[in-house]
């Protein structure tokens, strides 16, 4: 594939995530799958069973360029046509989006194999951190 006909963006920062725009992002005439994951707070995690809000950090610097590597390293696997990541940075509350990755490709099985391999290399290759805060405490999360 050309990279010059990719569209590829990634943000990482403050600002509530909102899909409907990235979705139309990847979109393209010869894109025949969009595959949306949407990594949301929840209220528990498996060492607490009750989780009030995540704190998200990154280091600035590199986090960008690092998921933009692994975007490319997707790329070079599946025919990806668009792909758009965005996760927050600072306090994130239940309910709330802390990741999107929005992938477009010719075919499904393209777009849900490369969205798959772009969060999973996203949770263990970004330079990003989470603090897991319950009432009453706080904690480094050891996985992301």
């Amino acid at each position: 594939m050309d990279a010059a006909r990719q569209q590829i963006r990634v943000t990482v920062g403050h600002d509530p995530i909102d899909v409907a725009p990235l979705v139309g992002e990847v979109a393209r005439p010869d894109s025949g799958a969009t595959v949306v994951f949407l990594g949301t707070v929840r209220d528990h995690s498996a060492a607490h069973t009750q989780v009030s809000h995540l704190e998200y950090e990154v280091f600035a610097e590199l986090v960008e360029p690092k998921i933009t590597e692994i975007i490319d390293d997707a790329a070079r696997r599946w025919p990806i046509l668009g792909a758009v990541v965005e996760h927050r940075s600072g306090t994130v509350n239940l309910g709330e989006t802390s990741v999107a990755v929005v992938v477009s490709t010719a075919h499904r099985d393209d777009a849900f194999a490369a969205a798959r391999f772009i969060i999973d290399e996203l949770k263990s290759r970004a330079p990003i951190w989470k603090k897991e805060h319950w009432p009453g405490g706080s904690e480094w999360s050891p996985g992301s």
